[in-house]
């Protein structure tokens, strides 16, 4: 897989409770640059980063929702993702509630979910952040199937600000649960090319990831060694 494919996989993404303004604009022109599919920024850089990939039409731009723990009320959460979406996202990546899940209340994981995507309305795609390393097996699969009935388009493994990042395995139990018509995205903890190509082989149709430059100009020259 070489660079520019590679790129398309990658949501481009600096939380950093410190970024800047001009951290952001940097941003976003490395995703001009390298055509990553999305931006991924906190919900008040959004306007921003709309600004400046107006007139490119290749980069997306991913928030995130209830982020990191998941634990805000659903209101709050629905609000969050509709004003983000009118602000320019394209994407939202909110946070399910870990704490509902494991406590079996499976009505109010799913009701969260549906009031986000209900929110987003139709112009926003919408991943939910299962935070996989606190999860068994078992409720990942739970999880993954209460996003798929309230009608998100992606599942994902991680905030990145939790105990673990994603694995090769929970994205292959992940893929296997959802099937082929959601996607999967792995992020947290993935800093290198053979990590990326591992996710994507295991069935992660997109990665997340703050280290996308390093990871694409990889790609390139282990692509140039052939």
């Amino acid at each position: 897989m070489n660079g520019n494919q590679l790129a398309s996989y990658i949501d481009h993404t600096l939380l950093k409770a410190d970024a800047t303004e001009q951290n952001i604009i940097q941003l976003c022109t490395e995703a001009k640059q390298y055509h990553f599919a999305t931006v991924c920024i906190h919900p008040c850089w959004v306007k921003l980063a709309a600004e400046q990939l107006q007139d490119e039409r290749d980069v997306g731009i991913t928030t995130v929702i209830g982020f990191p723990l998941g634990a805000n009320a659903s209101s709050i959460k629905a609000l969050e993702a509709q004003q983000a979406v009118a602000d320019g996202a394209t994407e939202v990546d909110m946070v399910l509630n870990v704490g509902y899940l494991k406590s079996r209340f499976l009505s109010a994981v799913k009701s969260d979910i549906e009031a986000v995507v209900n929110a987003s309305g139709t112009s926003a795609i919408v991943k939910v952040i299962l935070e996989t390393s606190l999860l068994t097996n078992e409720e990942i699969v739970i999880a993954c199937q209460l996003a798929v009935e309230a009608g998100a388009q992606y599942v994902k493994t991680s905030t990145g600000f939790s105990s673990g990042g994603a694995t090769t395995e929970h994205i292959a139990l992940m893929r296997h649960t959802v099937g082929e018509r959601v996607g999967v995205k792995a992020s947290g903890g993935i800093r290198d090319y053979d990590t990326t190509v591992a996710m994507i082989k295991a069935g992660a149709s997109r990665i997340g990831a703050s280290a996308g430059i390093t990871i694409v100009n990889k790609a390139e020259s282990a692509a140039s060694d052939y």
